[in-house]
């Protein structure tokens, strides 16, 4: 009857999150208390999973060709999708005294695509780690068979979400992401390696006199974040389009149309969208970005508003 009710549990059983029995099982076990808290905090759960869905989500999936724009928007949409929904199951679930995963940290602030996948869909992520990646043998089988993990594990991915070449190309195009820069970090290695054995020839900070705070510095980071964010909206392009024709159409208008001047002309406001709902979107958005940046940070925006009597 307990696991019964475990893969039966309704907040999660649309996507997640893919609470593993381990954390769940032991939950259900025992009674749950009544906790006021638990309370508050599960309804502000549910309310903030309901305006990224509702507000920004629904909202920011307009139609229309204008595809610089309309390609930043469903990154948007998809995100406030995924967690939207994800964050009403957790408040769900709290409801009842249960304590479901954060499927969803702050991926838009990620500094690399690598990051970006452990901060989205993390149980899903995680799934695929546990029973497939490592499986497949990790990374304990050599760098290419490491490398041919990923880029399979990705694809697999890309088929998890539909059977068509669109779905599998973004789920392939995250892997290759994956593949240059693991190896690129390899070659940065290599070079620093052999540098050592070359005398009067070294990279560290003394020599070159780079101040040791410029790795981290508020630039780098920024630079850091706006190409990985850049990155992963090119792919959703696959994952947006009806097929790999479909796609391409996309990929085709977005170099050819010239329709820069929509974001000063007033013409983005008559893509299906009225102004008002417009400026609603964008202040909803910048909030979103508000509260994930304090979530980026490890700080507890629910429990901050919770403190406030």
């Amino acid at each position: 009857m307990r696991y019964a009710l475990f893969v039966s549990f309704f907040p999660q059983l649309v996507a997640g999150p893919i609470e593993r029995s381990n954390n769940l099982l032991v939950q259900l076990r025992n009674p749950q208390k009544f906790s006021y808290d638990n309370i508050r905090r599960g309804l502000l759960l549910l309310l903030y999973g309901l305006f990224t869905k509702m507000v920004i989500a629904d909202r920011a999936g307009y139609p229309g060709f204008y595809i610089v724009v309309a390609t930043f928007f469903f990154a948007i949409q998809i995100y406030c999708d995924f967690y939207g929904y994800s964050t009403i199951a957790r408040g769900s679930a709290l409801l009842l005294g249960i304590w479901l995963m954060d499927n969803f940290d702050a991926p838009y602030f990620s500094k690399s695509v690598k990051e970006f996948w452990r901060r989205w869909h993390v149980s899903l992520s995680g799934w695929f780690r546990d029973y497939l990646y490592i499986p497949l043998g990790g990374n304990r089988k050599g760098e290419f068979r490491k490398q041919c993990n990923l880029l399979l594990v990705f694809g697999i991915s890309g088929l998890w979400h539909g059977a068509s070449l669109s779905f599998l190309s973004w789920g392939l195009l995250n892997g290759i992401y994956q593949v240059a820069s693991n190896s690129m970090m390899n070659i940065r290695c290599m070079i620093k390696k052999w540098t050592c054995f070359i005398p009067n020839f070294s990279f560290t900070e003394e020599r070159t006199g780079i101040d040791k705070n410029i790795a981290s510095c508020f630039s780098k980071r920024l630079l850091q974040t706006v190409a990985t964010f850049m990155m992963i909206t090119f792919a959703w392009l696959f994952f947006r389009a009806d097929g790999m024709y479909n796609a391409y159409e996309i990929l085709v208008n977005m170099f050819r149309l010239n329709n820069g001047m929509i974001l000063f002309d007033g013409s983005l406001y008559t893509l299906g969208v009225a102004r008002n709902s417009m400026n609603i979107l964008l202040l909803s958005i910048a909030a979103l970005f508000i509260v994930d940046y304090h979530k980026y940070h490890d700080k507890d925006v629910v429990g901050l508003l919770l403190k406030q009597q």
